[in-house]
């Protein structure tokens, strides 16, 4: 049933309830399951009616739903059978005891029997558990109140103890409004009309007493399909099953309430919601009309607050407010630490931070989805430049042109000829390749990008360009951009390209002048639909998905929005857009709110947010002058601000305040409507200049990211780098281009890789960098080794504890980066959060600043659930939810799930045997978790529905380390054995497995369990163990890189990814931390224990765990074995942790495995 039928059910709930029907009410409750009167159940329990209280209960869940049901329904039996026995009704007894008992003894036989054995005592209070019961009223009031906290704990529950908050009578003004809506459409409207029915559409009568024709008969309607603008028939919206329903009519309807139409089809509405809300099947969406004001004012109908209608009922899950189990979508969570609306100025990108020549107007932009400098461009003469904004170099350029002119279009060919002009409408990136798990890298696109290559593609808009064409290059890192497709498009311009996975392939979408919308397979270039509809140009498109539905959005040049579905079926909608002319849409980042920018031909531009469940503009954004001077690009950024180009500044709104919040001049030279692209995190705001070039802007983090970028380029290299052609590729990122082809060859499709190398082009994509041979530029020559060996050479911060912790067991930033959590070997977790103050404007974490230990006002502590009173010899194990607001957390007794602001214990879960060793969320839903087992399997679990989806078998000894990909569409898991295995996360199989290899002859102490973690790429993944850190192509489970620890050296005790992946901190067994570059796993800065333990400290002490910050490379925190905590940083002055040690003769990726036992001259003394 569709969410409106939902709300259907419950406005007819409150409508009976108003009109006393109260058995009616209670039993409309219980049939459709929407709402769980406790009211009524409380009354049920204390007045004994036990029948009653278990139909009712049945409409909502069964006994073998889940353990909660189960308790609750045991409560219930219990209770009856007990008041049967203090009656001495011994037959009653038997009698519940057979039919109503007797089904948990299955569960329990144990606690059957005990049960049983009461009806051989002459009072059951003899039996000491019971010795306690009192009379029959206590009993049940004591029942009354677990059953109400099992009730509130069921998921099966959580969305349906709160009715809405509705007006009161609100279904009588919808009614209302409706009959005001159909007097509106008389042809002759009474100033009083007299409706007697609502049977059938009110209409009043001619002055000669013939009948005005009804709305589903209205020539302003149409005899079959609405026109747009037109008012649709009432029926289309109360849906098939409602009470009015217009004359049937061929035309089969788009939706209705009901989420299976019925045979007999009605019109479908034409005016309609802007989104398609949340149904599952595609022709439940919903479309609402707007209701007309009231034309008459004598007429006096009643109007009911719409914003009640847009409402959805509450996922099952955590929510936000509430101290128990519910939707564990973690980033739906509303975040629970406190706010502020106080902008600092570091949120802003006011800093220049680079200035680039383009020579030519741009006219589009794009930054990389994943490498967060590299900029794309169009230009209005048809060129494409690849810009790497941290070094200012452009990486290419290319100059348009028609690959294969003859396949063209005569009307191209001809166009071509008499105005060879071409200006680039669109350039664009494709995805990182989330949804196709054997993708490798396909890094960017420009109306074209390739599922399967092992590279990046984009598109410009003749690449989408102002001519028919849209053309797809594969870019392959560096300076290496290939021709991949080149489509011809439409008759006419090519206004815009976008990029979707409907059916979980890679498709490009394009629209043009010919007023279609066209979706092409990225792969072929095969057409997959065309959706004609637009009377106009079709100016853009935005495509989208909520739930599993796959959707368009489009505008045209007439100012009209239309969406579609991938079914030929025509447009859902069509509605107007504000300024009634050049609009385009875009969502916020996390895909939850949609805007649409736009400028009517008379230069009035329109900034708006959607309210998608009405189909009506839910704010309008003020600040832009009366005319603009072109058409307003915007563009939205970190779920928070909204930026357009107007007046030769850059505006900037808040999401939630209408009113301007600050302007951007970016030092003057910026045209009257700017361009501008925000990068993907939101740090850089690239912005157009009127003098053919292009200005980057910065953030605080952005200024941080280049000047990170920019100390990993020492000045040795630059004598050495201009004796080389190309740019030398992250061997990360190669090595991810071969897996990548790889990968696809070995599924039957060759990749563009693999295609070059058959055209006769044998060049490694692994080894791009010409060999040095002149001895004179080696870098080895000037490269050291960074050293830190006392408290000058570093920063770092103990961070207090006034728990006298004995050991700290995990660690972990907040994803915010401004707090660290830690859970300690005696159960309980620490939280350290920031201040933000004259000393720390951003209030991250920093070793300059000391944080607070944190505790509620209640003065709680989050404790593990544990299993003896030993909790040193447990396993801890824990996993932050994307919003910091929940953590999941287990230290070998139950998994506890806490609330991180209130510290209380939101639900406990899954008690051992087996225990959990190691929690991970999934990806892409947080109601799925993957939990390791000391008993060596891993347990998928939906926490929404309390259940355990699949069991993973494949390691012999406890789990150790869980990581997914959401690249890959895999699981990586390690586990004691020392064995690594991948799992489909599609259907769970087991894909590939292998055991570590540990160098012969040394033993293993168990210091440090194998752990696993992925690489920002998603394709590599850290493989850890105390003998060994190593690389892992993740698609073939092959080691790509390792660096064994020497014999007789200080084994591994923990090891991380920096937040870039660009570095691996890891601490060793004698508190020795080291640093390596993650491309070549060479060791690149040494931290020595002087440097950051005070001198006096026990030899033992060691760091444990080492955790990374989120967004600040540079810094990292270790958590020892004395329960202290310390937080590191390089020296203001140096800013990084050494340079990154030369790459020998010019090889980074061919890599081999070291001989067991090998040692590196790069390997730490100690």
């Amino acid at each position: 049933m569709s969410s409106l039928s939902r709300e259907l059910v419950f406005l007819i709930l409150q409508f009976l309830d108003e009109e006393k029907f109260k058995e009616t009410v209670h039993k409309l409750e219980q049939e459709s399951g929407f709402y769980f009167n406790m009211k009524y159940f409380e009354d049920e329990v204390i007045n004994g009616n036990w029948d009653e209280v278990e139909r009712y209960l049945g409409g909502f869940t069964k006994v073998d739903d889940n353990r909660y049901s189960m308790k609750i329904f045991f409560e219930i039996r219990k209770q009856k059978y007990l008041e049967a026995l203090d009656k001495h009704d011994r037959s009653k007894a038997v009698e519940i005891l057979v039919k109503d008992l007797k089904v948990f003894a299955s569960f329990n036989e144990e606690l059957f029997k005990e049960i049983t054995q009461l009806l051989t005592l002459e009072n059951f209070r003899e039996n000491e558990q019971l010795s306690k019961y009192g009379d029959t009223k206590s009993a049940r009031a004591i029942m009354l109140v677990e059953l109400k906290k099992l009730i509130e704990a069921n998921p099966l529950f959580r969305d349906k103890l709160q009715f809405p908050n509705l007006k009161s009578s609100r279904l009588r003004t919808l009614i209302n409004q409706s009959l005001n809506w159909q007097h509106q459409l008389c042809k002759n409207p009474r100033p009083n009309p007299d409706i007697k029915t609502l049977f059938v559409d009110h209409s009043c009568g001619q002055p000669n007493g013939a009948r005005a024709p009804s709305p589903a008969n209205n020539p302003l309607l149409g005899s079959t399909m609405p026109k747009p603008g037109g008012f649709p028939p009432i029926g289309a919206q109360i849906g098939a099953h409602g009470p009015f329903q217009p004359a049937p009519t061929p035309v089969a309807p788009l939706a209705g309430w009901m989420s299976n139409p019925p045979a007999v089809t009605h019109p479908s509405a034409s005016g309609g919601a802007i989104g398609f809300g949340t149904p599952t099947n595609p022709a439940a969406m919903l479309k609402h009309p707007r209701t007309p004001s009231t034309a008459n004012p004598s007429m006096d109908y009643p109007s009911g607050d719409s914003d009640h209608l847009s409402k959805r009922p509450r996922p099952v899950g955590l929510s936000g407010d509430s101290d128990h189990l519910s939707n564990l979508p973690m980033n739906m969570m509303p975040s629970t630490y406190p706010q502020s609306h106080s902008y600092p100025q570091d949120d802003f990108h006011k800093a220049v931070a680079r200035t680039l020549s383009q020579g030519s107007v741009p006219m589009s932009m794009d930054f990389h989805p994943v490498q967060q400098t590299l900029l794309l461009v169009g230009t209005n003469i048809g060129d494409i430049g690849l810009w790497d904004v941290g070094t200012k170099e452009k990486l290419a350029v290319r100059n348009f042109k028609v690959w294969e002119l003859g396949k063209c279009s005569m009307a191209l060919q001809a166009g071509l000829v008499k105005d060879p002009s071409v200006s680039v409408n669109r350039i664009i990136w494709s995805p990182d390749g989330t949804l196709f798990g054997k993708m490798p890298l396909v890094v960017f696109l420009s109306v074209h990008s390739c599922w399967q290559c092992s590279n990046v593609i984009f598109c410009s808009k003749g690449v989408a360009y102002s001519r028919h064409i849209v053309q797809i290059y594969s870019y392959h890192g560096g300076d290496d951009i290939r021709q991949h497709l080149e489509i011809d498009a439409h008759v006419g311009g090519v206004n815009d390209i976008a990029f979707a996975h409907p059916n979980k392939q890679l498709c490009i979408i394009s629209c043009g002048d010919d007023k279609t919308i066209k979706v092409w397979e990225a792969t072929s270039g095969t057409k997959q639909f065309t959706f004609e509809g637009h009377e106009a140009p079709v100016y853009s498109v935005c495509p989208h998905y909520k739930e599993n539905i796959q959707f368009i959005f489009s505008t045209a040049l007439d100012g009209k929005i239309k969406a579609w579905l991938y079914d030929n079926l025509g447009s859902r909608v069509d509605y107007d857009a504000p300024g009634h002319w050049c609009t385009t849409m875009a969502y916020s980042a996390d895909g939850s709110r949609l805007f649409s920018c736009g400028t009517s031909k008379d230069g009035e531009s329109h900034l708006v947010e959607w309210n998608e469940s009405e189909g009506a503009v839910k704010r309008t954004y003020q600040g832009f002058r009366k005319r603009s001077m072109g058409v307003v690009q915007f563009d939205t950024t970190r779920n928070r601000f909204l930026a357009a180009g107007d007046e030769f500044v850059i505006k900037i709104w808040d999401m939630d305040n209408t009113s301007l919040l600050t302007t951007i001049e970016a030092d003057g030279g910026l045209p009257a409507s700017p361009r501008i692209r925000f990068n993907k995190e939101g740090t850089l705001l690239a912005v157009s200049t009127v003098d053919n070039g292009i200005k980057v802007l910065a953030n605080a983090d952005g200024v941080r990211l280049l000047r990170t970028l920019e100390n990993r380029s020492f000045d040795a290299s630059r004598s050495a780098s201009e004796t080389v052609t190309k740019p030398l590729i992250n061997p990360l990122t190669a090595a991810a281009a071969a897996a990548a082809a790889a990968a696809a060859t070995s599924s039957g499709t060759a990749a563009p890789s693999a295609i070059t190398a058959m055209n006769g082009d044998s060049r490694s994509l692994v080894d791009v960098k010409p060999r040095i041979t002149d001895e004179s530029m080696d870098k080895s020559k000037v490269w050291k080794l960074m050293e830190i060996a006392d408290t000058t050479q570093c920063r770092s911060l103990k961070l207090g504890d006034n728990h006298r912790t004995t050991k700290i067991s995990r660690l972990i930033y907040t994803n915010s980066g401004v707090a660290i959590l830690a859970l300690a070997s005696n159960a309980v977790h620490l939280l350290w959060k920031w201040p933000r103050n004259e000393r720390n404007s951003t209030g991250k974490a920093t070793a300059s600043v000391s944080p607070q230990l944190w505790q509620p006002p209640s003065g709680i502590l989050m404790t593990n659930d544990i299993i003896d009173n030993n909790p040193e010899e447990a396993v801890h194990c824990f996993a932050l939810s994307k919003n910091d607001s929940y953590v999941m957390s287990a230290s070998g007794g139950k998994i506890s799930l806490f609330n991180m602001m209130t510290f209380k214990t939101m639900t406990t879960f899954m008690p051992p045997p087996p225990a959990a060793t190691f929690l991970a969320f999934h990806p892409q839903d947080n109601n799925i978790i993957a939990i390791g087992m000391d008993d060596s399997t891993i347990q998928i679990y939906n926490v929404r529905i309390d259940e355990v989806k699949s069991k993973l078998r494949g390691h012999s000894k406890k789990i150790t380390g869980l990581a997914f990909s959401n690249v890959l569409n895999v699981l990586v898991s390690s586990g004691a054995d020392a064995q690594i295995c991948v799992w489909n996360t599609d259907g769970w199989e087991r894909q590939r497995s292998r055991f570590l290899q540990i160098p012969s002859g040394r033993p293993t102490s168990n210091i440090l369990d194998t752990r696993v973690q992925f690489h920002q790429d998603q394709l590599h993944c850290l493989v850890v163990h105390e003998t060994q850190i190593a690389i892992y192509d993740a698609s073939k489970l092959e080691p790509v890189k390792q660096w064994p620890v020497r014999e007789n050296s200080a084994p591994i005790t923990h090891a991380t990814f920096s937040c870039d992946s660009q570095l691996i901190y890891a601490s060793f067994l004698d508190a020795t931390v080291c640093i390596f570059s993650a491309s070549s796993l060479r060791l690149q800065c040494r931290i020595l224990p002087a440097s950051y333990l005070p001198p006096n400290i026990s030899s033992n002490v060691h760091p444990v765990v080492v955790a990374a910050h989120p967004s600040e490379a540079n810094q990292f925190a270790l958590g020892l074995t004395d329960g202290t905590v310390y937080v590191m940083e390089p020296l203001e002055s140096d800013r990084k942790w050494g340079n990154p040690p030369p790459v020998e003769n010019g090889l980074t990726s061919n890599l081999s495995t070291p001989p067991n036992g090998a040692s590196s001259s790069d390997q730490p003394e100690r």
